[in-house]
């Protein structure tokens, strides 16, 4: 079955060469140069993952990507050349799914493609099997694993979707350490290439929701060359 993508970049150079070469590996692809744009292609119909870039005329990338959460949960990869731009994507709750970073070469950002909407699939399928009562009680956290949400001293803090299932590794898992390739291997269900700004992105944003100072976490430990682990149980 052809997956078909949307494109939504400003740069034609990029639009040209990328579209050209998905469509030659046997996507279809669908291609906009502007935020308001692309989301009204994305209105018209379904996509099975979205190419973002973030610095765009008319409407920027992150709005495009806040505007796609609010009724869809499909993947969204998006480009930048700055780390910057990356972290706030990926951390603040507007909800990518992965990056990759400018410039890049065709094959790395095929691959990228490929296994998210490989991990979207997967998920679909599994969802329903595994649905259970999730809801964890922490000192002053009520933890609902089901719905991605925490409330903290009564107050709603919201979860993405992957810092909620970062979450529930460690939350099942306490004490024992993880390193970032098998935390990468877990959530993402893929190899890990060694890129560590996703892992260090969700990990930081997910203590600055759950831990009183995130600057010295109680829950959620960094073991210093090694990787991380839940010190919460006893």
């Amino acid at each position: 079955m052809s997956h078909t993508i949307l494109l939504i970049e400003d740069d034609a150079s990029i639009i040209d060469m990328l579209a050209g070469y998905l469509i030659k590996e046997g996507y279809t692809v669908r291609s906009a140069n502007n935020g308001e744009e692309g989301l009204a292609l994305f209105r018209s119909e379904p996509f099975d993952l979205l190419v973002v870039d973030i610095m765009m005329p008319k409407l920027d990338g992150m709005e495009v990507i806040k505007t796609v959460r609010e009724t869809s949960a499909v993947p969204i990869l998006i480009m930048s050349a700055k780390d910057s731009d990356i972290d706030k994507a990926l951390g603040l709750g507007f909800g990518a799914d992965d990056y990759i970073a400018k410039p890049f070469s065709l094959i790395e950002i095929t691959a990228r493609i490929k296994a998210a909407i490989r991990r979207s699939t997967l998920y679909a399928r599994r969802e329903p099997e595994e649905k259970q009562d999730t809801m964890i009680m922490l000192d002053r956290m009520a933890i609902d694993l089901d719905n991605y949400l925490v409330r903290k001293d009564e107050q709603e803090v919201k979860l993405t979707a992957k810092e909620a299932e970062i979450l529930k590794l460690f939350l099942k898992n306490p004490n024992r350490v993880f390193t970032k390739a098998q935390i990468y291997g877990f959530i993402w269900n893929d190899d890990y290439l060694g890129d560590e700004n996703v892992i260090n992105v969700h990990i930081r944003r997910l203590r600055e929701k759950i831990e009183e100072d995130p600057s010295d976490p109680k829950y959620l430990k960094t073991l210093w060359g090694i990787g991380y682990k839940w010190d919460g149980r006893e």
